[in-house]
């Protein structure tokens, strides 16, 4: 029974990480590249993840999560109802809500004081995403996201700089990110891999995000989709560089587990409200209500893993 409870597990966890997850990394590169065929973004995307994996594997002895599970040892034995947490994640995710897969899935493994130091570290990085992507934005948007400035970008002499850029920032914050949540993947599988089961677990990661990038990030890809100009390969660049470097941050602080989810709703909401600010005044309740209602998303996979880490705790006694 333990050994199902670890692949399927597994599966679960992979798919609905990656699924709700995609968005926070990828989410920009597929709205501002929608024309390019998808496969060529899967496979550029495949190829940083493969080669950030095997690395992770290689320098950490076996361990594929850069040390972020060394404090959150494999259940022996592993009772079914480890399950509730990828299920009920893949069940908000299919509902299109980008809720924290680090609370969802590592809460119901993590001691209690463990848990208080992912939040305290989550809510410093959505404070400070949304505290520094504010800043910048009020310094830099009449000049980046103003729609003359983006008129004036569309010319041809100037938009291929921008598509370098924007593929590089991409490749950067999808290693950084993928550092960050290989622990919330692999939290069901023994904490060395063998290279057999590296590879398994690699093919298979990979189908699933032919999947995603064919549905075209699905129902969550709403989320960026309906902020300003996230479409547009300079906004996208610029998004995705100050994501980078944050989770880049956070990576060199320590290796507890945070969420990558507030960090970039912090960056968007504080992008939102500055851009609104400088350029749309007569938008900025509009703007208040998306953005109090995209927090409120992400919460509720915070208090749902709560619940069910309280039932898993529930059952084990």
């Amino acid at each position: 029974m333990d050994q199902y409870v670890l692949y399927f597990g597994f599966f679960i966890a992979a798919y609905a990480v990656i699924a709700n997850d995609v968005i926070q990394t990828l989410g920009t590169f597929m709205a501002s590249n929608s024309g390019v065929r998808w496969w060529l973004l899967w496979a550029f995307a495949s190829s940083i993840l493969a080669v950030t994996l095997v690395y992770g594997w290689y320098a950490y002895g076996g361990d594929v999560s850069y040390g972020r599970l060394s404090a959150i040892p494999l259940p022996n034995p592993m009772p079914w109802w480890y399950l509730l947490a990828p299920i009920s994640l893949l069940i908000i995710t299919r509902f299109g809500i980008p809720a924290s897969t680090t609370f969802m899935i590592l809460s119901v493994f993590s001691s209690s004081q463990l848990i208080e130091k992912m939040i305290l570290k989550s809510v410093l990085g959505y404070s400070l995403a949304f505290v520094l992507a504010f800043a910048l934005y009020l310094f830099i948007t009449k000049k980046f996201e103003s729609p003359a400035s983006i008129r004036l970008m569309d010319k041809k002499k100037q938009r291929p700089f921008w598509l370098v850029a924007q593929w590089f920032s991409t490749g950067f914050l999808w290693s950084q990110w993928l550092i960050q949540d290989f622990a919330n993947i692999f939290v069901f599988l023994p904490r060395q891999l063998s290279w057999v089961e590296l590879l398994i677990s690699l093919g298979l990661i990979l189908l699933i995000m032919g999947y995603i990038f064919n549905v075209k990030g699905g129902r969550i890809q709403h989320i960026v989709n309906q902020k300003s100009n996230t479409q547009h390969i300079r906004s996208a660049t610029i998004i995705d560089a100050c994501y980078g470097l944050l989770l880049f941050f956070f990576t060199s602080l320590n290796t507890v587990p945070m969420s990558t989810t507030w960090a970039f709703i912090g960056i968007l909401a504080g992008r939102e409200i500055a851009i609104s600010y400088k350029l749309k005044k007569g938008k900025l309740n509009k703007t208040y209500r998306i953005i109090v209602k995209d927090f409120a998303k992400v919460n509720i996979g915070l208090f749902v893993s709560i619940l069910i880490a309280y039932l898993i705790q529930f059952l084990k006694a």
